[in-house]
């Protein structure tokens, strides 16, 4: 689960990340009410989408004009760039074409800029282990500086018998050239970030840039983070932060079911119990010429209630001209899925094709269920005949 910048800003400075002020608005009344409230004679206003690269995107409405960050000197200034952004659709390098609309901007206190560098930690798969990556250039995407230079970034894999100790501040600190107090300074943000990152259960916490501005001090100007999404019944707190405005519709509906489900572009909707099984579903759709239009995993408990629940769900999608479902009944009875399937079908009036692999638990059973219901449901002996026969029947069905 992804949040807000100015909602990752709020975390952090209750771990002691030291933030510029700011506040949420929701219109161009309540961003000038902010303005006021923080005084001073300059402010940055922030729409706010979960997506990078909004100061140099652009609004559909305005292709021209500038981007979803925008620095201003007045609070008549703020109304504006608030009236600008609420409501328009921000396009970025990360949101594609379609772009992404700005319900909430945040206002803040200006900074006064010396170096951008950048920060970040995150789960490196390879290791097993929480990694803090830093660089010198700061304020530039990380997989940029990746490509273009990739030495100047720093990585630190943190042992999690030991956790984060000072060295590992100071280790980051003359990675980027930090001096004096600036040193102590990265230890104790870093200490924040990493206090943050374990006890949130976070997946990334990037702060892209993170600034020494003209006093010396270090500030986290921009703030992302990422949650696991199995660990959120552990933070309520944290869950509630969610923007379904900013989800697809048909993933938020999955998740209310307890349904693991992605969108993807193909054209053939698939329903299957386990990730693994879901993975080599879609594999091998795409090895006989066909295309997944989504991942769904029922999971092994699923009720026949959330089986239709799935089967809706995959027919929402517009795009969708054939369902392939594969099932391997381990704790999941092959039976329940039929009558789920069967129910399904009948309540939303099948108008795809349908292709059924059943193994495992009562499989006779679901069998039977599926061959007596009077629908045109094509049995599949095995996955690899499951495949063939849905991506045929799209193709003589187009």
């Amino acid at each position: 689960m992804n949040i807000h910048e100015y909602q990752a800003k709020g975390l952090l400075g209750r771990y002691g990340v030291p933030v510029p002020r700011g506040g949420v608005a929701y219109t161009p009344e309540e961003a000038v009410r902010v303005a006021e409230g923080l005084g001073g004679a300059v402010y940055v206003v922030k729409a706010q989408i979960h997506a990078g690269g909004r100061g140099k995107g652009h609004f559909q409405e305005d292709p021209s004009g500038k981007g979803g960050v925008r620095v201003v000197k007045s609070t008549a200034d703020v109304a504006a760039a608030a009236e600008a952004m609420l409501g328009r659709t921000l396009v970025t390098v990360q949101t594609g074409p379609a772009g992404k609309e700005v319900g909430r901007i945040y206002v803040e206190e200006g900074c006064d800029i010396a170096r951008e560098l950048y920060l970040s930690l995150l789960v490196d798969r390879k290791s097993g282990r929480v990694t803090i990556i830093a660089s010198t250039e700061g304020g530039m995407a990380i997989e940029e500086v990746a490509e273009a230079t990739p030495e100047k970034i720093q990585t630190i894999v943190i042992d999690p018998a030991t956790g984060f100790s000072d060295f590992h501040g100071r280790e980051v600190a003359f990675g980027l050239g930090l001096e004096g107090k600036q040193v102590n300074a990265a230890v104790g943000f870093l200490k924040g970030l990493y206090k943050a990152f374990i006890e949130l259960d976070a997946s990334l916490v990037e702060i892209n840039p993170l600034v020494v501005t003209g006093a010396g001090q270090l500030i986290a100007l921009d703030a992302k983070m990422g949650f696991d999404d199995n660990a959120l019944f552990r933070h309520k707190e944290v869950e509630e932060l969610r923007d379904e405005s900013e989800q697809d519709p048909t993933e938020t509906e999955a998740e209310k079911a307890s349904l693991n489900y992605v969108k993807l572009d193909g054209n053939i909707g698939c329903m299957v119990n386990g990730a693994g099984l879901a993975m080599a579903t879609m594999d091998i759709i795409k090895l006989e010429g066909g295309e997944p239009a989504n991942f769904l995993d029922v999971g092994g408990g699923a009720t026949r209630e959330r089986v239709t629940t799935a089967f809706k769900l995959i027919l929402s999608d517009p795009n969708v001209e054939g369902i392939l479902v594969n099932i391997f009944g381990g704790i999941m009875r092959c039976d329940v899925i039929a009558e789920g399937v069967v129910e399904a079908a009948r309540e939303v009036s099948l108008h795809v094709p349908l292709v059924v692999r059943l193994e495992g638990t009562n499989v006779e059973r679901g069998k039977q269920i599926l061959a007596e219901s009077g629908l045109p449901i094509l049995s599949a002996d095995d996955l690899g005949d499951a495949a063939v026969k849905i991506v045929r029947a799209v193709k003589e069905a187009a």
